[in-house]
């Protein structure tokens, strides 16, 4: 595809050659001739000096004699080329033979059914969605159109899924929330599970991922919301839309976090919420230790070091030479306009950043 059609597609500014030709993306360190890179960060710039790219996406403000695609968000840009360049081949529609498929599903046009998936008793798939092998959906589920459930997940009974849901491996959707009664000589009883899981539109779920079912009620996971692998979300949670959890984030049951939240390993409070930043915290504000506190307060980073400094107990004695680590660190942002779109570490690696990490 020549740049200057890719331009167009991405809706971005074009600074010199139009006519060069690329056929696929690459880090910034590994292109050669016809490949795109970008750098979604000044700091990385100085890497467009010696790279064998043949067009970078970037920033307006870098400069570069290398044909550009200009862009305010060059990630997000590089994000649509890696789409337009290196399509997806789309999953054949039909239902593989040793699928199980009720007789009482319902599969939308286009659905693919891959092999030894089970569909359940009144099941509804949307058309075009994807199901990959061994991917069990119980009775009752709902799955929206243009879903991909890769193979191993499991979806339990009468949950709901948007359109344009992505589940990776072996994420479990709607098991039996942790909800136990003790009687009075200290036995513990079920108390049984009877509400559901919901997922609502673009929302994408991580490998390993637990979403359990409310006990009463629903399990809400809102909009455009992603999830790492290895996340547990408990029972009567609500997640808001165009929020992001990090990997190994554990969120405890009935507790509510709202809108474009960034969140790795929340700390457990009784119905703990976060909305407009951590409760107690300013809105965008960065914190550490559990439970939570602003970073400019004991805890903070050495910049000499790149060291915690060591809090003090509560008798003013330095905690030296006690190695246990405190318990959790939290990054919480509230929907202001830096904070919808958290500024992301840099990396190498492309020139691009990373995500949270846990």
């Amino acid at each position: 595809m020549i740049l200057r059609e890719l331009a167009d597609r991405l809706g971005c500014a074009l600074r010199g050659d139009g006519a060069v030709e690329v056929d696929r993306v690459a880090p910034i360190d590994a292109a050669g001739p016809g490949s795109l890179t970008f750098v979604a960060s000044a700091k990385w710039a100085v890497r467009l000096r010696t790279t064998q790219a043949s067009a970078v996406i970037v920033h307006p403000s870098i400069a570069t004699p290398l044909p550009s695609l200009l862009s305010d968000n060059p990630y997000l840009a590089f994000a649509g080329a890696v789409v337009l360049l290196h399509p997806k081949a789309a999953a054949p529609p039909g239902v593989h033979p040793s699928a199980v498929v009720h007789p009482t599903a319902a599969l939308g046009e286009g659905v693919h059914i891959a092999a030894l998936a089970v569909v359940g008793a009144r099941t509804r798939i949307g058309a075009r969605s994807v199901v990959h092998p061994h991917v069990v959906l119980h009775e009752d589920v709902q799955v929206g159109e243009d879903c991909v459930l890769h193979s191993g997940v499991q979806v339990r009974e009468a949950c709901r899924l948007g359109d344009r849901v992505v589940v990776q491996n072996g994420a479990v959707i709607g098991a039996d929330g942790f909800g136990f009664a003790k009687d009075a000589e200290g036995r513990y009883h079920k108390i049984p599970q009877m509400g559901t899981v919901v997922i609502e539109d673009d929302v994408e779920v991580g490998a390993l991922t637990a979403i359990d079912r409310a006990a009463l009620g629903e399990t809400r996971i809102g909009r455009g919301t992603k999830l790492d692998n290895l996340v547990q979300i408990g029972h009567s949670v609500t997640v808001g839309r165009d929020t992001v959890l990090a990997g190994q984030v554990g969120v405890a049951g009935s507790s509510t976090i709202g809108d474009r939240v960034t969140l790795a390993r929340l700390p457990r409070h009784p119905e703990p919420r976060v909305a407009e930043g951590q409760r107690g915290l300013p809105p965008a504000a960065r914190a550490a230790a559990s439970p939570a506190r602003p970073r400019e307060a004991p805890g903070r980073r050495s910049a000499r070091r790149g060291m915690t400094s060591r809090p003090r107990t509560r008798s003013g004695n330095s905690t030296k030479g006690n190695r246990r680590g405190r318990v959790g660190d939290v990054w919480a942002s509230a929907p202001s306009a830096s904070a919808c779109h958290p500024a992301p570490r840099s990396s190498p690696a492309g020139g691009g950043p990373a995500g949270p990490s846990a």
